[in-house]
C-alpha cells in the first residue's frame, strides 16, 4: 500500500459513510477510520491528542486557538450541522412558558462551552433577551455522573457557573426540579421514558426552527473536523487531501437520496427531502471556507458575548491556509 496511514475518528453519520467503507480515499492516505460518539472523541483529542485527525467540537476548537493553542489546525468541512431550539427542556411546575421566562432560573448544561449551548444561548442573548449572565449556570453528567468542561474556562465574574454535586446528574435534576431546565444536545432520559415532569420549551420546536432560518439564513455548525498541527507540517497536502474527500464523501452521500431504491427507513423521504431543500438551499452541508464564514463568525461572536473567550480569532487562522482557496480548472 502506498501513502500515508491516518488515523480518523469521527461519528457514523451518512455523510462520512463513504469515507468509513472506503468508496471515497483521500489521495495519499491509508485511512484508518474509527467511528466512536462526539464526547468521547473531543475528549480524547483535545486532552490526549490520541487520533491524527479527528472531528472536533467548533466552540471549543475555536476556544483553544483563542488561548494560543495551535497544536491543532481545521480544515472547513462540517460534519455536524442541527438547530437547536429543540435541545432547551424544562421541569414542568417551574413555570417557564416562554424563553424570556429563563431569567434568573437555575439551567444545567453538560458544558458551558459545549457547541450547541454556546448556540442557544446566542440565540437565547439575540431573539429574546435573554444574556447569559441572566442565568444561574449548572454544569455536569447529563446522564453519568461527574462530568467536567473538556478544555479549561477562566470566566468574567458576572457570570454565574457552578458544577453540580458529584454524584447526581443533570437529567434526575430536571426531573425532580432542583433544576428548572437543561439544555442538552441529547434528549434528556426522563423524556425519552414518557416522564409528565419534563418538556419542551418550545412545543413545536420544529416551526421555531424554520422561522429562525428564515430569519437569519443561520444553519447552526457544531462540529469541524481538525488534524494535528505537527502531522499537517510534515506533510503540507494532507490538510487539502483529507477536505477534498469529506467534501467528495458528503456529496456521494447527497446522491443516494433521490435514487429510486428505498435507501433509508422512512416512507415519504423523497418529499420530505423536497420539502426540506426548498427551506435550507440545495446542499447546506457543502463545505467551504467563506461559504460558511457568516455562521463560523456568528459562533464566534457568541463565544465572546458568554466570556468564554476575550477576542475572536481571525477568521482565516482557524483553517489550514491551503483550503482557503482551492485550485479551479
Amino acid at each position: 500500500m502506498s501513502g500515508i496511514t491516518v488515523t480518523l475518528a469521527c461519528g457514523d453519520y451518512d455523510r462520512v459513510a463513504p469515507l468509513k467503507d472506503g468508496r471515497v480515499k483521500p489521495e495519499g492516505v491509508n485511512l484508518n477510520f474509527i467511528a466512536l460518539g462526539p464526547e468521547e472523541i473531543f475528549f480524547r483529542m483535545a486532552r490526549h491528542q490520541e487520533f491524527d485527525a479527528s472531528e472536533m467540537s467548533l466552540a471549543s476548537y475555536i476556544n483553544t486557538r483563542a488561548q494560543g493553542r495551535d497544536d491543532l489546525i481545521a480544515i472547513p468541512v462540517f460534519p455536524s450541522r442541527m438547530f437547536r431550539h429543540s435541545a432547551i427542556f424544562v421541569h414542568a411546575d417551574a413555570g417557564i412558558e416562554k424563553p424570556e421566562d429563563l431569567k434568573g432560573r437555575r439551567i444545567g448544561v453538560g458544558e458551558y462551552q459545549m457547541t450547541a449551548i454556546v448556540w442557544v444561548k446566542g440565540i437565547l442573548s439575540d431573539d429574546h433577551g435573554v444574556a447569559a449572565s441572566d442565568i444561574h449556570w449548572f454544569t455536569g453528567g447529563q446522564e453519568q455522573p461527574g462530568r467536567e468542561e473538556r478544555v479549561p474556562l477562566k470566566l468574567p465574574p458576572e457570570i454565574y457557573l457552578e458544577p453540580i454535586p458529584r454524584d447526581k446528574t443533570l437529567s434526575s435534576m430536571l426531573e425532580t426540579g432542583e433544576l428548572d431546565a437543561v439544555i442538552a444536545a441529547r434528549v434528556p432520559s426522563p423524556v425519552l421514558r414518557g416522564s409528565d415532569q419534563v418538556k419542551r420549551l418550545f412545543e413545536n420546536p420544529m416551526e421555531v426552527e424554520k422561522d429562525y432560518f428564515k430569519r437569519t439564513r443561520t444553519f447552526p455548525i457544531m462540529h469541524t473536523v481538525a488534524i494535528r498541527k505537527e502531522l499537517s507540517e510534515t506533510h503540507p497536502w494532507l490538510a487539502v487531501s483529507l477536505y477534498k474527500a469529506f467534501d467528495q464523501a458528503q456529496k456521494l452521500s447527497r446522491e443516494g437520496i433521490h435514487a429510486p431504491a428505498v435507501l433509508f427507513q422512512l416512507a415519504w423521504l423523497q418529499m420530505y427531502w423536497e420539502k426540506e431543500e426548498a427551506l435550507l438551499g440545495e446542499n447546506p452541508w457543502e463545505a467551504g471556507a467563506e461559504r460558511n464564514r457568516e455562521t463560523v463568525e456568528t459562533l464566534c461572536r457568541y463565544l465572546v458575548e458568554q466570556g468564554i473567550i476575550r477576542k475572536a480569532p481571525p477568521f482565516e487562522s482557524l483553517f489550514a491556509p491551503s483550503t482557503l482557496q482551492l485550485a479551479k480548472i
